[in-house]
Parts: C-alpha cells; sequence; structure tokens
C-alpha cells in the first residue's frame, strides 16, 4: 500500500500525537517516514516604537528557528527509531508552509502525507486548520488527516 509517508510537524501537542500514530501506521505497513519542518521565514521589520521590542537580528532568529526544527525533528526521528520504522528528517525556510509541505512530498517521493487536522496557530476542535486543508486543496498525494 504506503510505501514512503511524508509527516510535518511542528511540535504542537496534536503534532507529537500525529507523529506517535504516523509511526505506528508505518510500522504496520512497513513504510518508511520522512519528518518534515517548514521553518519560518524572519518576520518583517516593525517600524517606530515596535522596533525596540525584539531586536533579534535575521541571524539570531535563523538559529533559533534552526534550533526549533532539530529538536522536533530529533524527537520525531527517536519516535521512529525505538519502532523500528526507517525514517530521515527534512526541512527548509518558507514562509507558505502547505506548499513546503507538498513540495517536500514530491521531493522525496512520497505516496501519503499523514498531517495533523491543526497546528500551532489552528482551532483546536471541529476546525480543520487553514495550512491542512490547503494541502488536502492542493496535493496530489493522498493525504491522510489526523485528529
Amino acid at each position: 500500500m504506503f510505501k514512503h509517508i511524508l509527516v510535518p510537524t511542528d511540535g504542537s501537542p496534536l503534532s507529537e500525537s500525529t507523529v506517535a500514530r504516523a509511526v505506528s501506521f508505518a510500522k504496520d505497513a512497513g513504510a518508511r517516514i520522512t519528518f518534515f519542518y517548514a521553518q519560518p521565514d524572519f518576520p518583517m521589520p516593525i517600524y517606530g516604537e515596535g522596533a525596540l521590542i525584539d531586536p533579534t537580528t535575521p541571524e539570531q532568529f535563523g538559529k533559533a528557528a534552526a534550533d526549533e526544527a532539530k529538536r522536533i525533528l530529533d524527537a520525531a526521528k527517536s519516535a521512529a527509531d525505538e519502532a523500528g520504522v526507517a525514517s530521515d528528517t527534512d526541512t527548509i525556510v518558507n514562509e507558505v508552509p502547505y506548499e513546503a509541505v507538498i513540495d517536500a512530498a514530491q521531493r522525496h517521493g512520497c505516496d501519503l502525507i499523514f498531517m495533523a487536522s491543526h497546528g500551532r496557530r489552528g482551532i483546536a476542535g471541529l476546525l480543520l486548520g487553514s495550512e491542512t486543508q490547503k494541502v488536502l486543496t492542493h496535493s496530489k498525494i493522498p493525504v491522510l488527516v489526523y485528529r
């Protein structure tokens, strides 16, 4: 059935649950996993009084985002390793997460995207998150939404 699954993750509680479920699913299917994290781009500078609130440079922001991506992806890979599921990780900087997810699935030759119904910015409960909706709308690769 499925041989290579892309699992986007953002470190949110639902995303962590999704990682665990995806690992179980992949183990049952005999599939391998690529865990993926779309790093945010440096936010637009704020001018005026707000400019002094956060003096983070683009380099500092990039390092913090890369460190966060590594932490999240290492935890996901550890879960797969413990279950005996082959996995790798990938991250890119992209300000449009749904495009990054679809691109990653295509680049890695994935035949399924297994993702949470919503992430950090999503509404818990009944509604799908906007990034999940966009992946469902634009992906030609099957998408399994975990809630």
